[in-house]
């Protein structure tokens, strides 16, 4: 893997530690470490200007191939890669909870985050549980609460949904362990509460991993602060959808450029709210 923005700093000779970059990693093809990525992908702080006036920092994370398919038959996981993966891994090791919409979990297979020894020191310092939570956007909870999603989570799985959902679907909900959280007055959620919601839960490092449904409505919603893009280096034709398919927007929302690395072709693009 190497760095193609933005660029390292130049290399300061050995002696000259007191003015050396710390964190910078250099433009060489190499493996980096889970903690290089880490420090790569980290969430601004609380105090960082860029997150002035949100109540959250929500990132989403998808794989798009290079004619803008969001899947392959339905799944992402042919337009993968190791690198990819390894990302994949470091965001949810970073996140506070991973929202996801109800289809996704269903399509995906949607299991409980594990929590990682890699990663324990770091969120045991910024005061994070083992692992992060599932949150699960639904109006209808039309869901498997018997899969182990439910019945098996290091930490609670959450269900977003309306305050209009059908009481019989949150009360059995509630029964197989899920804690559900209401982001909307009728059945179904609206996006932009999503992130106050669940920051009032303590959960202020958010990654959804779409789909893409789910993740237009929170960039129409104005809720999307920062899209973690892999752009795969392959064709996928076919019907499948781009990685966001919502409401359009009037104005196109500018996102600025933040980061792009490079492995085996494949291009992990970082973008930020501007």
């Amino acid at each position: 893997m190497r760095r193609l923005f933005p660029l390292s700093a130049p290399s300061v000779p050995a002696p000259d530690v007191e003015n050396t970059v710390v964190g910078a990693i250099d433009p060489m093809d190499r493996e980096w470490t889970l903690d290089e990525l880490a420090d790569a992908y980290a969430y601004p702080a609380a105090d960082d200007p860029v997150r002035s006036g949100r109540t959250g920092w929500l990132r989403a994370n998808m794989v798009s191939s290079v004619d803008g398919a969001a899947h392959h038959e339905g799944r992402s996981q042919p337009l993968s890669s190791d690198a990819d993966m390894r990302i994949f891994g470091v965001l949810r090791g970073l996140a506070d909870a991973v929202v996801v919409g109800a289809e996704t979990v269903r399509q995906e297979g949607y299991r409980p985050a594990r929590a990682r020894e890699a990663f324990a020191a770091r969120r045991a310092a910024a005061g994070q549980g083992p692992a992060p939570a599932i949150a699960v956007v639904t109006a209808g909870l039309g869901l498997d609460f018997t899969l182990p999603l439910f019945t098996e989570p290091l930490v609670p799985t959450l269900v977003l949904t309306g305050a209009g959902a059908p009481a019989d679907r949150v009360a059995e909900a509630r029964a197989a362990g899920a804690e559900v959280l209401f982001a909307g007055e009728g059945q179904g959620v609206d996006p932009a509460r999503v992130p106050g919601v669940l920051a009032g839960r303590g959960h202020t490092r958010l990654l959804t991993e779409g789909g893409p449904m789910l993740l237009g409505q929170f960039a129409a919603a104005g809720a999307l602060d920062e899209l973690c893009l892999s752009l795969a280096p392959v064709v996928a034709v076919g019907d499948a959808p781009r990685i966001m398919n919502g409401p359009a927007v009037p104005v196109p929302e500018r996102f600025a450029l933040a980061s792009v690395l490079e492995e085996a072709g494949f291009l992990f693009t970082r973008y930020r709210r501007s």
